[in-house]
Order: C-alpha cells, then structure tokens, then sequence
C-alpha cells in the first residue's frame, strides 16, 4: 500500500466517523510485512488508538444485499457458512462508489501467498503436514457451484451480466474467501439487532472458522449489551473450505453465527507476530476501539496478535511463518506455539499389531465417549493425555475392556512401557509420512541453500520441519523412558533373583 492510497483510505475512515488519532498513529509499509501501523510519538498503555462505528464494519448484518434477495437468502443457504458475506464482498465492491465500503475495499490484498492459490508442485512440499486436508480448495468450489451461482443467476437485476465475469468469478470468490480468513473478527450482535432476513427465534446458524484475531470486551463505559469473543472454529475445521457444518440441535446455543464474522476497516491494518501483542481490540456499545496494551515507542510497530496460532495455521490463513527462538527441549529458530497431528487410525494400526482380535468396537466407544480422532502434540514434546488414554483403551484385556465399557469411564492417562512401546512405534511411522527428513529440512534452510527456496518452498520446509522436531523430541523422549523402564525392570529381576538365592542358602 503506497502512501497515496493510505492517505485515501484514513480519509474515508474518517468520512464515515471512524476516529484516528493521526498524529500518534500512521500507516505505512513495513519490509517483510506488508503495510501496517506504526507509532509516530510514543504512546502510552491504555490509550485510544482509534475507533469504529458498528455500522462501519462490512457483514451480512450491515450490508443491505440479504434484504434485498430477500427468502432467496436462505433458499440458497447463504445464511449458512461464509458464503453469504463473500456474496456480500463481491457485490458491494461491484457497486463501486455507490457502495458505502469502496473506499475500504479498494485497500484489501488482491494476491495471497496461502496454500490455496499454490500450484501442485508447491502443495506437495507439505505432504504430511496438518494443512494439505484443511486447504478445502475442492469444498469451496463446491459452495461457489452450488450456492453463490444460483444466487446470481436468480436475480439479474442485482448481478447484471456484464459485471459477472469481473466481480463474481470462482477466482474472485477465493480472493474474498481468503480475506475473510486473514481479515475477518468475531462480532457478536448486540440487543434488539437482528441479521438481515433472521427471524427472532431463528434456530443459531453454523459458522466455519473466523481470523483468530483477539477482540475483548470493555466495560469502561458501563455494561455492555453484547459480547466479542476471539474466533474460533465450531469442529476442528477452517476458513471457506467448510462453510457448513452439521450441528446437534442441543449445541446450537453455543455455535457461532456466521452474521457475526464481519470486516473491521481499520483494525485489520495490524500486523501481528508471536508474543508481539501491544494492542487489542475492545467494544463499546456502538463502537469498537483499538487500545493500547503497553506503552509503545515512537517508531515502533503496532501489533495485534492472532492468538498465536502454529505456523501450519499462520501460513494457511495467512500466507506467512514466525520464526523466533525456541524453548527446551527444542532448539533453533521456529514457532513455540506450533503443533503436529497424529490421526488415531495411525495409533489404531500399530495398536493392532500389539493385540488380538478387533478393536473396532473399542473404537467406536472412544469416539462416541471421548470424540477425538486426532492427538495433538506441542513443542514441550509431551505425550498428550488423550493419546495416553487412548492408547491404554486399546491395550486392556477383554474382561477389562467390557467393565471399562460397562462404567463408561476413560482409562486415567497413565505412561507404562507398554503405552510407550506403541507410542514410539507410532511416532516413528508419522515421520515417514513426510517426503524428507528433518536434516534434509535443515540443510534446505540453511545459509547459502535458503537464498534458492522460492517463498513458498521455504514456508513449506519451515511449517514441516517444525512438525518433525515435535515428533522427534516426543520419540527421542519416549525411547529414553523406554530404555529407563528396561533398565529399571532388569534391576528388579536382578535383585529379586539375588533375594532368593539368600533365602535359599540360609535354608
């Protein structure tokens, strides 16, 4: 964003009564990270950065153009998922200046370095990591076929013909998509405010995931009439991919409403890094205000984290990694907050191996009491409880089996060497799920071979060498306690065979 469009874009924030304080706050570029907002004086904690109206922010409740397809709306399950505000976005900048958001629209990113818009080749450099199944590019394409197309087609008088190729194409439709996903916040509809065609005792809708970008509730000026909750995904998915998912009737009080995903101009300018927060988002009753979380520096950079998410999620959402120093027992340059899945149908096939007879009906007991089909494991390279449990379930003799059954309890996340012998062998095949290894990742990464890595290939080996050193620590840990409880077991024979051949020679 050159410096003319930044000027363009603070004036019309400030048309539409958004208030910046522009002589502490300004917009720039930063090298590696885009544009983003810079302190020009210092700035101390808790002070008003600035402030949006409610009305200001672009989502399927202040945009007109539910009103307007009117039962059509929910005819084409546009109040489901995202689908609805990318059908918004496409139609309010198809509108140009008659919209009220042009001047916000005409600043949002029209290139993205995500996994969604990477070719073939560059996809393959993640197999075995968490982000080749939550792309969803194929899902997407779907609810663009389905959904948005009969919408369009249905009413030429809001879509004329001659804008559909230009402003309601399928490559537009991922460009909206994946602002969304980058840009978006969880705004929760305030008292007495209902999304455009929801009846008031409408059933909660699903919502996919939102941004993870933190926003608070303030109380500053009394209570307040709603709440803004950082996003969430409802089931383990995100971002376009899913834009509707299956929900228990008895849980639709506590899923997200998709009416509550909305654009914040202004606010979506931060820029965010690991542990860099300065500044957080709050509401008021009819605004919402970014503030200070600490004093920042004159020249300092403003920062608003995204939760910090593993780069596997930093880089599907938004194109880019973070690399900071990591913490024992890891070492080298990475993300502390990154993560590696390992699916319990792994665990079940090695599980398998160990055991006699089907383990099916086990299976299917864990995932109806427990419903966890993947084991998460983090940077302190621990065996997740889950997995522990899990594991034991598969282990238990029959006649334990079916009282484990009968109570319907877990089995308690108790380490024997029993549960590390799979574990480790479960560890060890995750890694061959990868096409290289972590010293191959290394050697790609370092100096005089990183210069050569297109940036794609390079954030590939980042977010999959970051997997592999979790795994790694985990199985080098796991084979360490092993070794331990064979040393430990050996000691106990030793001095129980010595224990008896005093007892006999005392005889």
């Amino acid at each position: 964003m050159d410096q003319q469009v930044a000027h363009d874009f603070v004036t019309w924030f400030q048309r539409q009564d958004g208030k910046l304080d522009t002589e502490k706050v300004g917009i720039v570029d930063f090298p590696g990270h885009g544009r983003g907002a810079i302190a020009l004086q210092d700035i101390p904690e808790d002070y008003t950065l600035f402030s949006i109206p409610r009305d200001l922010t672009l989502s399927t409740r202040t945009s007109s153009l539910p009103t307007l397809l009117g039962e059509a709306w929910k005819e084409h399950a546009l109040h489901e998922g995202w689908a609805g505000l990318i059908l918004c976005m496409m139609w309010e900048e198809s509108r140009g200046v008659d919209s009220r958001w042009v001047g916000y629209l005409s600043t949002l990113p029209n290139k993205f370095d995500t996994p969604m818009f990477w070719g073939e080749d560059d996809l393959k450099e993640l197999q075995g990591t968490a982000v080749v199944d939550k792309v969803g590019r194929g899902e997407a394409e779907r609810d663009y076929h389905e959904k948005i197309i009969p919408a369009i087609q249905g009413r030429k008088d809001l879509f004329p013909e001659d804008k559909i190729s230009q402003y309601f194409s399928l490559e537009r439709y991922h460009l909206m998509g994946s602002r969304i996903l980058s840009r978006s916040f969880q705004v929760e509809r305030w008292t007495n405010e209902h999304a455009e065609g929801d009846d008031e005792d409408a059933e909660a809708d699903e919502a996919g995931d939102t941004s993870a970008m933190d926003v608070d509730p303030q109380d500053m000026a009394g209570p307040s009439t709603e709440t803004i909750v950082d996003s969430a995904p409802i089931d383990g998915s995100d971002g376009p991919e899913e834009l509707q998912a299956e929900v228990d009737e008895d849980e639709d009080e506590d899923q997200e409403d998709p009416s509550d995903v909305a654009m914040v101009p202004m606010a979506d300018m931060l820029n965010a890094r690991f542990e860099s927060e300065n500044a957080k988002l709050f509401y008021e009753e009819r605004e919402l205000k970014m503030v200070s979380t600490k004093a920042i520096k004159a020249g300092e950079q403003i920062w608003n984290t995204y939760g910090d998410p593993p780069n596997s999620d930093l880089l599907r959402r938004y194109g880019h990694v973070d690399l900071v120093p990591l913490n024992p027992p890891l070492s080298g340059m990475g993300n502390p907050s990154d993560v590696v899945e390992v699916r319990a149908d792994l665990v079940v096939s090695v599980a398998t191996k160990k055991v006699k007879g089907n383990l099916q009906e086990r299976v299917d007991w864990w995932l109806e009491e427990a419903d966890d089909d993947v084991f998460v494991f983090h940077t302190d390279c621990d065996l997740p409880g889950e997995l522990i449990s899990f594991v034991r379930l598969l282990l238990l003799p029959q006649d334990e089996w079916v009282k484990t059954a009968k109570k319907g309890k877990l089995p308690k996340p108790i380490v024997d060497k029993d549960v590390l012998a799979v574990a480790a062998d479960v560890l060890a095949k995750r890694l061959k799920e990868y096409s290289t290894t972590a010293e191959d990742d290394e050697a790609l990464l370092a100096s005089g071979s990183v210069e050569q890595l297109s940036l794609n290939k390079k954030h590939a080996v980042i977010v999959r060498l970051g997997e592999k050193r979790i795994l790694q620590g985990a199985l080098k840990d796991a084979r360490t306690k092993l070794k331990q409880a064979a040393s430990a077991s050996r000691k106990r024979s030793r001095e129980e065979d010595k224990a008896s051949k005093g007892k006999k020679a005392r005889r």
